[in-house]
């Protein structure tokens, strides 16, 4: 009776164990030789280059995580609001996209540890927002600010401007478009886009709110349960930091204007 007792348990331990030891994303990427990221573009963390080619920070993060896992690349474009969706029917393996790390985000997906920071600015337009100078002239009724659906600065825009009237946008040129129209007041968005399109039209924009009024962690999005993935990225993303690869990266995107002229 003991030695039934003691086979059912141990068989109940292979099939439960069986049915959490799914293979890790890691081992397939390494099975097929490519790693798919899904992100989507933010300037300068993603955009098309003249000649239509992927450029930008999260680029160069993806493509040296590629490298040093000894396989091929593929960015799979994907529309900000549906991108976790997208993550979880396996259609990419991880979102590098310069997405910050939210509790309600991490309760449907990983996150790794964050390899950059980042925060919320705006860029106003000059005849609209003529006066403008705090967050404050932005809180109020008759205002309108624009922000990309299902982002923190949609987040940000709710909580620091409850009182105005928020219009979202699936993608950054829709919402740029209104703000050079005077069809908004204002575009929030993570920094140093705001700063660079202000810099790009001096005539119409400009940059009311020194600075950022936010700060957020920056993390890889991963698929929940695989914790061989999430040592591997973390670990990788140590590696980088200590190195000196992300803050060289972010000095080039972020703090320089070198790479303007590949997209203008």
């Amino acid at each position: 009776m003991k030695k039934t007792v003691c086979l059912t348990i141990v068989l109940l331990l292979l099939i439960c164990g069986s049915a959490f030891a799914g293979e890790s994303i890691i081992e397939t990427i390494q099975k097929e030789k490519v790693l798919r990221v899904g992100m989507s573009t933010f300037v300068p963390w993603a955009m098309k280059d003249k000649q239509g080619k992927l450029i930008g920070f999260e680029i160069d993060v993806a493509e040296r995580l590629a490298k040093d896992m000894g396989v091929k690349i593929e960015f799979v474009p994907t529309s900000w609001s549906g991108i976790i969706p997208a993550l979880l029917t396996g259609k990419f393996d991880v979102i590098i996209g310069g997405m910050g790390i939210t509790p309600k985000r991490n309760l449907k997906v990983n996150f790794t540890i964050p390899y950059d920071y980042s925060g919320m600015s705006l860029v106003a337009n000059k005849a609209r927002a003529k006066g403008f100078s705090s967050l404050a002239d932005f809180n109020k009724k008759d205002v309108v600010i624009a922000a990309r659906l299902g982002t923190t600065a949609e987040q940000a825009a709710r909580k620091y401007m409850p009182l105005a009237t928020l219009k979202l946008f699936e993608n950054e040129g829709q919402a740029l478009q209104e703000l050079h129209l005077g069809r908004v007041h204002a575009f929030v968005s993570s920094a140093p886009m705001p700063m660079f399109h202000a810099l790009k039209y001096p005539d119409k924009l400009f940059v009311p709110v020194k600075g950022t009024f936010t700060k957020e962690p920056i993390g890889f999005a991963l698929r929940k349960g695989d914790h061989d993935a999430l040592n591997y990225f973390n670990n990788w993303i140590l590696n980088m930091e200590a190195q000196g690869f992300l803050q060289e990266k972010k000095a080039y995107w972020f703090e320089s204007k070198k790479w303007e002229n590949l997209v203008r």
